[in-house]
């Protein structure tokens, strides 16, 4: 119960009851989001966001050595195999920014809008910098490098709490989940766990504001620590080694956005001629249809669709004629037959 009275007195602090007037939500910058996807760069003050995001796009961000250079959000662009992804340097992020410290809760709100965190941390005090960082994001309903739980809830309107599990000894049982429910007052719902979850877990969806968002954990200054130090970063997971000042490893990095971000091209061709590779229609490999492609290209090109021709891995011989459900991959040559 206590676990969901804090989820929601946090949910207060985020969204102030009776919202009246405009960025009391904690509305974030006003960036508009463009190109293929969002990437946003949190870290603390000083550990050389604004170096980085200078090398990676060539925008110019005022570096300085100074705390809080970056008051405001900067947006540059990187190209990468035909894809555009927007990078935002986010201002430097102090400890209880969830609490609006600081400019912390526009910080958090718009890496909520992100398909990738960067968490750039100094590779001479990482792991105190990472668990409070980590704990900020936590605390504005961000979870990283999580899937969302599998837990099935709806309300009903009678009938009581309804509770079943796939697993046996499950750390969740029914006075558990009717003491976070009564918390919230629903006292007639169904709630089905298909994996061994715990109260926060069931805290999270009942909540449902909760974004989750994969994330890497950039460590730069690399120039500053050994190379024992360098060989146990690199066997850890999510994480990246760089120097933004002497540009070393950021076409790794480059290439692990683009495997974190987990997108495709497809190619279009037009009746007669030959596939455009120089501008991809560049997609969410979760999201590739044959309708999200032409949804893409124009809002009404589903519509005036007879059927589709693909080339590439995912036709079955080439081309394969398709409709608009089928899926898409990496690469593939796309030709629309209108009706």
């Amino acid at each position: 119960m206590l676990k969901a009275k804090l989820a929601k007195l946090r949910r207060e602090l985020i969204e102030p009851a009776g919202g009246g007037g405009g960025g009391s939500k904690g509305d974030g910058f006003d960036v508009s989001k463009v190109g293929d996807a969002r990437v946003g760069m949190v870290g603390f003050p000083s550990v050389g966001k604004s170096t980085l995001l200078n090398k990676l796009t060539g925008t110019f961000s005022e570096v300085a050595s100074y705390e809080f250079t970056t008051l405001t959000c900067i947006p540059g662009m990187i190209r990468y195999r035909g894809a555009r992804i927007q990078l935002l340097d986010l201002p430097g992020i102090i400890e209880g920014a969830k609490d609006g410290k600081g400019r912390g809760r526009q910080v958090i709100a718009t890496a909520r809008t992100c398909n990738l965190i960067l968490i750039v941390l100094d590779s001479l005090k990482p792991v105190t910098h990472k668990k409070l960082i980590e704990k900020e994001l936590e605390g504005f309903g961000i979870r990283l490098n999580k899937e969302p739980p599998k837990i099935q809830f709806k309300r009903k309107d009678k009938g009581g709490i309804n509770f079943t599990t796939t697993i046996q000894e499950a750390k969740l049982d029914l006075d558990a989940v009717k003491a976070v429910l009564s918390e919230y007052r629903i006292h007639n719902a169904d709630v089905h766990l298909r994996g061994d979850y715990d109260l926060d877990d069931l805290v999270d969806v009942v909540e449902g504001s909760r974004i989750y968002i994969p994330a890497i954990y950039v460590m730069n200054k690399i120039d500053q620590i050994t190379l024992e130090e360098l060989n146990v970063i690199d066997r850890m997971p999510n994480y990246c080694a760089v120097c933004a000042y002497h540009e070393w490893n950021l076409d790794g990095l480059i290439q692990m956005i683009w495997e974190y971000l987990k997108l495709i091209r497809i190619y279009t061709k037009p009746k007669g001629k030959l596939p455009d590779y120089d501008d991809p229609v560049v997609l969410p490999a979760a999201k590739a249809t044959v309708e999200d492609f032409c949804n893409r290209l124009h809002k009404t090109m589903v519509k005036q669709m007879k059927y589709a021709l693909v080339w590439g891995a995912s036709a079955k011989h080439r081309p394969q004629r398709v409709g608009k459900e089928h899926a898409l991959e990496d690469e593939d040559v796309v030709q629309i037959v209108k009706k």
